[in-house]
């Protein structure tokens, strides 16, 4: 049995497990990322876990063939670089050089939302597809795609971007630089803004009183309001999964993956989030008569995506001889 490492890097956590190579976690570390520290000492701290977990999981770190890592931004997998990270000091880190100073393995780097794709087919909700899509709804919307098997990310390893391909033309600002974004519309952000907006101009809404309590407006108080009867909540909803499930037929649309994967704290809401939701959606993609449909599922791998994806992502590479040294 062939063993990997996933490192899953955010802004405040760092964590990172030993996968073998039919996708199983064998075991799970984590510390604090402390961000506002230099590149040099985080990568350092990245290398030391992986060291760490290898030997939690009973193992030397020479039964351990490559070193994946998820990560935020944009990667330089060739030359074993983090280009670019919006929450992390990184720029044109040299991620490769400075964790192989730590543990001598082979390292492979990618996005964070490419490794939670690739996590979800190889162990979660596509596993056993060749091509498949998962969109997290998340602070934004993040997306990665599988092809026959593989990540697929685009020349520059930034590609995969659905929640900056426009929906409104001309709509809300997004950070992204453009207006009218998927996830300024289909993010938990968005649907919290939403509900804010919604009982501003409803005074008498469950939402006012569910906002009031909490202290501020969220995505999780236009359903509970819904369930209390509020007509102004359901109109939300209804909004809401409008909007997403639009850019949902839109990445059906563009690559047309034998699953769609649908993850992130929103869906935990439930039928009232998922029947719509998987309606709307399936009734706008452009299936001709007698063409195999997609089949649109909730994730399956939840926290343990991003190690275990990066783990997959760095096991193809290794067996594709992609470079790693």
């Amino acid at each position: 049995m062939a063993y990997y490492v996933g490192i899953d890097l955010g802004g405040t956590n760092i964590k990172a497990g030993v996968v073998d190579s039919e996708g199983k976690l064998l075991n799970k570390l984590s510390i604090k990322t402390h961000a506002e520290r230099s590149m040099e000492e985080i990568i350092h701290d990245m290398g030391t876990l992986a060291k760490d977990a290898i030997s939690d999981a009973g193992l030397e770190v020479t039964d351990v063939d490559a070193i994946g890592i998820g990560s935020p931004g944009t990667p330089d997998n060739k030359e074993g670089l983090l280009v670019y990270s919006s929450n992390l000091p990184f720029n044109n880190a040299p991620m490769r050089k400075l964790i192989r100073e730590v543990i001598d393995l082979p390292v492979y780097i990618d996005n964070d939302a490419n490794c939670a794709a690739m996590a979800e087919a190889v162990a979660g909700a596509a596993k056993g597809t060749k091509d498949s899509v998962t969109i997290t709804l998340g602070t934004g919307v993040g997306a990665g795609v599988i092809v026959n098997g593989r990540i697929y990310s685009g020349f520059n390893q930034a590609g995969s971007e659905f929640g900056h391909t426009v929906l409104v033309s001309g709509g809300i600002q997004c950070k992204c630089g453009r207006k009218g974004c998927f996830e300024q519309y289909a993010s938990a952000t968005a649907l919290a803004r939403m509900t804010e907006e919604s009982a501003a101009a409803n005074p008498d809404s469950v939402m006012n009183r569910l906002i009031e309590e909490t202290g501020h407006s969220n995505a999780k108080i236009a359903f509970i309001a819904q369930r209390e009867g509020d007509k102004a909540a359901g109109e939300v909803i209804d909004k809401y999964t409008d909007y997403l499930a639009d850019g949902l037929a839109n990445a059906i649309n563009t690559f047309m993956p034998e699953v769609l994967v649908v993850g992130g704290g929103v869906c935990n809401e439930g039928d009232p989030l998922l029947i719509p939701m998987r309606e709307k959606t399936m009734s706008r993609p452009y299936f001709g008569p007698g063409v195999p449909k997609t089949e649109v599922r909730l994730a399956q791998m939840g926290n343990d995506a991003g190690i275990v994806g990066a783990a997959m992502m760095g096991m193809t590479c290794a067996i594709d001889g992609k470079n790693g040294k």
